[in-house]
């Protein structure tokens, strides 16, 4: 953003993610919705013709001039617009020059970037990682888990932390809170295995806090209360919504994360 006026504080964010696609309409003034979020269901299979259809599709509701910024982020490493990785997706998206593909389909430019660094990056600007120096290791709980780390306010990207091999397996695979559902788990038992989880990243990394997102986070007293580690642990402020406002904050204006700046 280069000045205050208000239609310049305006952009797009759209998350997109295994089982839900939603977008709004963001404020970067406040780091809040300016309109009603709209979400429509990840295509079956979530292939990119699918996914770009229903990105198009939602837009189309969610309305707004079409030439606000916006952003996308997605459940994947983003390396120069180029997804590396697939997460609950398509393998399809894996080497899949993907800013580019929107783009052509859209018929607009966006900033393409993965989801959870797009949540810490709202996290950060605008709720529980705010003005914390040192590191925050930012978590979203959902079909998998996603990992952004903070260093006194500057991300450093694509962080696949839910990936962690812990008893021989892909962690998130236990952790996640599908893992939860598929498990019909106890809150108890769940948080057992986020303890073995947060830990881990614990020893590894040292963060003065963890930032705990995805949709389970409005239940958060009945998990994050049992575990017990050295650094804070807290719900992430904008809860759901992160993604949606961190890809629109980095389409407005590289300020937000200057590491993410395109070459």
């Amino acid at each position: 953003m280069t000045d205050t006026h208000e239609g310049e504080s305006l952009a797009i964010g759209i998350d997109i993610g295994g089982t839900g696609i939603k977008g709004a309409l963001v404020d970067l003034r406040t780091g809040g919705l300016a309109g009603d979020r709209t979400k429509l269901s990840t295509p079956k299979g979530g292939e990119p013709e699918g996914i770009a259809d229903t990105v198009v599709e939602l837009l189309e509701k969610i309305g707004g001039d079409p030439s606000l910024p916006l952003g996308v982020c997605f459940p994947a490493a983003v390396v120069g617009g180029r997804t590396m990785s697939a997460a609950n997706v398509s393998k399809k998206w894996i080497g899949f020059e993907a800013e580019k593909f929107f783009e052509d389909r859209l018929g607009r430019g966006i900033h393409f970037v993965n989801d959870a660094d797009a949540a810490g990056v709202a996290e950060a600007n605008f709720g529980a990682a705010k003005d914390v120096p040192g590191l925050v290791i930012m978590t979203t709980l959902g079909t998998g888990i996603g990992t952004a780390l903070i260093h006194d306010g500057v991300l450093i990207p694509n962080a696949e932390l839910g990936h962690l091999e812990i008893d021989g397996v892909d962690y998130e695979t236990k952790a996640s809170f599908a893992a939860k559902e598929r498990g019909d788990l106890s809150w108890t038992r769940w948080a057992s295995r986020l303890q073995k989880y947060y830990s881990r990243l614990e020893a590894l990394l040292y963060p003065e806090l963890f930032v705990v997102g995805g949709g389970v986070s409005k239940h958060y007293q009945e998990f994050l209360p049992k575990l017990e580690l050295r650094a804070k642990i807290v719900p992430a402020a904008l809860r759901n919504n992160a993604g949606i406002l961190g890809a629109a904050a980095l389409a407005a204006s590289p300020k937000y994360m200057p590491s993410l700046q395109q070459v």
